[in-house]
């Protein structure tokens, strides 16, 4: 019979004081609190998993990449004053505070409501920038005000490593005793107790690209029903969402599998005729850089206004229009575009917008903290004629926008809705893993290498390691005889479901398939009917894992490792060989939106460049991290040299300590900010087939390493004296953490 064995929370042991929180707790690392703390994570907005044990203790969900569980480390205030490093360094606060015109808007808008004495209270205070300008605005008023009023400022940060950071940025500005920091949410704040009274003016900056995904209406409805005044003023005073109905072929292969699936003729299923939502994308709005699609995109509306969401006053949890839109073209309408304009003042002098350069003129700057967003139509889009009336309808609750687009029936007669769908599907993909199961070359290559090891084999045991559905369906619909054990280890009970629906329609039976939904190194004799393993494969692909590094994913080789002893003699293992790669860019953007600090609008913010690893001019042993990004959504970009080799990884063979080194030889002339690097997997032992994750399919994330200072380079045959011809870089994998150290040089003859 199919099984499904799932462990408890992959085995990790959970403090008592937050087992009933456990239940709400996702391996996305999603937040489990509102507003008054967040950490901006590069590749959009997350807020780390955390539950609070005292004002002073919290503890943090994280996965640990070398094993795939996850693990909660505590923060202790009291313990170490150092900011935790390791916790903050994948963050975008350091993109933020590198966003200009975001500084100086929010400056002066604060300098424009602050004009006496008065309460202060700053809403997730991060780095705590916006306090210290509006204690700054308070000082002013004070020395004018004749009377001796005084002003004060309350800031609410509840994620305690970024308070951490916070208070020695104060210490540094001489502002710790002008600005009063709670690490505590907005929502545990108490007048009376903590607050001395309720406050005068709200300064808040709880926006992610969608505008709502931060908590601001629960945030905002606290606020004013408990925390301030009732005329109170607040920065930002509006924002507004804008949207845009678009056709892109893109966007339609990165959402809709069943159409992508009819297209390729392999006979596997992944999305059966009759169930076209057994696998889709979250319907939610997905953040994207839309710029790099602006060549691509057929633009079938104007924009139009969407919702109005005022700071000043207590907003409404939820609300839905309907907006009238004559299409300006014909095509198909794959998705809507949306994004927010931030009115800072009440008079409406300083906005900010996160539009899309065809709207703004090609004036907005780039930065990452903030993206437009892509809310994708249902299957293959809705065909509209050029002038042809269409309702779209807009909802939206605490936290998400959604619509729904309408056209009139055959007769003209009445509105039909086209957006909705199933609301029960069984598994739910990111866009990006969407795209691949669709890709007709991707799907060739690994059924091609499937074969090549099911050949000659009968009766095998074949286990999959990682998250594949894809291993796990083309397994048993191209042996029937096979006995496949599918470890799911995040997956677990949804992919278990999803297995069970499309069974039939591949042609096997769930008597062979057995479902674990934990990791494959805790496989044991017992789970394999004290069989030994012929087939031991993986994509890889985690679940839950899309922003790990390339390298990381060598948990599969870990695991492989780990399981050695229950190898056949004969086994397969695949992929076979795993190839580090790289090449030399030039990324302008991405470098000034991680470059170090030194002032922000005249506060000295220069203990962040080290603990959120800032790219500078810093001390020659500062090493920012490795960052996650799919090169193409990196502003302006260009290759400099090709792809070359850094090393090999055997993963036929236990996993051990790799180095390895290549030259770079520039092919192009220009600034080089950092390299791309990226894992090639060669699937099998005669080196026939090999699935690149570099930068030519947009479907995949590569490791970014920035340089700390750009290195003006060249071609071989010009004047060495205008740049360097090429580089030398070394690298080290160490197998314990999965981590890679990276070491680079760069020579002119």
């Amino acid at each position: 019979m199919a099984a499904l064995l799932v462990p408890p929370f992959n085995g990790n042991p959970i403090p008592r004081a937050l087992s009933r929180l456990v239940h709400s707790l996702s391996s996305s690392s999603a937040s489990v609190h509102l507003g008054g703390g967040r950490t901006r994570r590069g590749r959009e907005t997350r807020r780390p998993q955390t539950a609070a044990m005292s004002s002073q203790r919290m503890f943090q969900l994280r996965i640990d990449p070398a094993t795939g569980n996850s693990e909660w480390v505590i923060v202790d205030e009291a313990v170490d004053d150092e900011p935790p490093r390791d916790l903050l360094s994948s963050t975008s606060y350091l993109d933020m505070l590198n966003d200009s015109e975001r500084n100086r808007v929010y400056h002066e808008a604060i300098k424009k409501v602050i004009k006496k004495p008065c309460h202060v209270l700053d809403i997730g205070a991060g780095t705590g920038l916006l306090s210290m300008m509006a204690a700054q605005a308070i000082d002013g008023c004070d020395r004018m005000e004749r009377n001796g009023g005084k002003g004060m400022v309350s800031a609410c940060e509840s994620y305690l490593p970024m308070g951490k950071l916070m208070r020695k940025i104060l210490r540094l500005n001489g502002m710790n005793d002008k600005v009063h920091l709670f690490h505590k949410r907005s929502d545990e704040l108490q007048v009376g107790v903590d607050l001395p009274c309720r406050a005068d003016v709200l300064i808040s900056e709880i926006l992610d690209s969608e505008l709502l995904g931060e908590g601001l209406l629960p945030t905002l409805q606290n606020a004013h029903d408990v925390l301030l005044n009732e005329n109170c003023q607040t920065v930002p005073y509006r924002a507004t969402t804008y949207g845009q109905l678009v056709e892109s072929t893109f966007l339609w292969k990165i959402h809709d599998l069943s159409g992508n699936e009819a297209q390729v003729s392999d006979g596997i299923h992944l999305v059966p005729s009759g169930s076209e939502t057994v696998i889709r994308v979250e319907q939610k709005q997905q953040p994207m850089h839309c710029d790099p699609l602006s060549g691509e995109i057929k633009l079938l509306s104007e924009p139009f206004k969407i919702f109005d969401f005022d700071f000043w006053r207590r907003p409404e949890s939820h609300r839905s229009i309907q907006i009238p839109i004559t299409a300006k073209d014909s095509g198909c309408i794959h998705a809507v575009i949306s994004w927010w304009v931030l009115q800072l003042d009440k008079e409406g002098t300083l906005l900010y917008s996160t539009a899309p350069r065809w709207i703004n003129s090609g004036t907005s700057n780039w930065c990452d903290h903030w993206k437009q967003c892509i809310w994708f139509t249902s299957g293959s889009g809705i065909y509209v004629s050029q002038n042809e009336q269409i309702l779209l309808e807009s909802v939206h609750d605490d936290i998400r926008v959604s619509y729904n687009v309408k056209k009139y029936d055959a007769r003209g007669e009445e509105w039909i809705c086209h957006g909705s769908q199933d609301k029960c599907p069984h598994l739910e993909l990111p866009p990006e893993r969407v795209a691949i199961y669709g890709d007709k070359d991707w799907r060739f290559a690994m059924s091609s290498a499937v074969q090549n090891a099911l050949q000659g084999r009968t009766s095998p045991l074949c286990v999959v390691a990682d998250d594949s559905i894809f291993l796990t369906v083309a397994l048993a619909h191209l042996s029937a005889s096979s006995h496949i054990i599918s470890m799911l280890p995040r997956l677990r009970k949804s992919g278990y479901m999803y297995l069970k629906t499309v069974a039939n329609s591949n042609g096997f039976s769930m008597d062979h398939v057995k479902v674990l939904g934990k990791s494959s190194a805790g496989l044991t004799m017992e789970d394999t009917n004290h069989k030994k393993v012929d087939l031991f494969l993986s994509e890889p692909f985690y679940s839950g894992k899309e922003g790990m590094l390339p390298w990381q994913q060598l948990q599969f080789w870990k695991e492989r490792t780990a399981l050695g002893p229950m190898l056949a003699k004969d086994a397969t293992v695949m992929p076979f060989k795993g190839i580090l790669r790289c090449c030399a860019m030039s990324t302008p953007d991405l470098w000034q939106s991680r470059r170090m600090l030194k002032r922000v609008e005249g506060f000295d913010h220069s203990p962040v460049n080290e603990i959120l690893g800032a790219c500078g001019d810093l001390p020659e042993f500062h090493e920012g991290p490795f960052l996650s990004y799919p090169i193409w959504q990196c502003g302006e970009i260009k290759e400099l040299s090709e792809a070359v080799t850094i090393m090999e990884f055997n993963l036929s063979e236990p996993m051990s300590m790799c180095s390895g080194k290549c030259k770079v030889t520039f092919i192009e002339s220009g600034i080089c900010h950092g390299f791309a690097l990226w894992i090639d997997w060669v699937m099998d032992e005669s080196n026939e087939v090999v699935i690149s994750t570099g930068p030519a399919k947009r479907y995949w994330k590569q490791g970014v390493k920035l340089l700390n200072r750009p290195v003006a380079v060249m071609t071989n045959g010009r004047d060495s004296s205008d740049g360097c011809i090429w580089a030398e870089v070394k690298c080290t994998f160490d197998p314990s953490n999965l981590e890679l150290q990276m070491k680079h040089s760069f020579l002119s003859f």
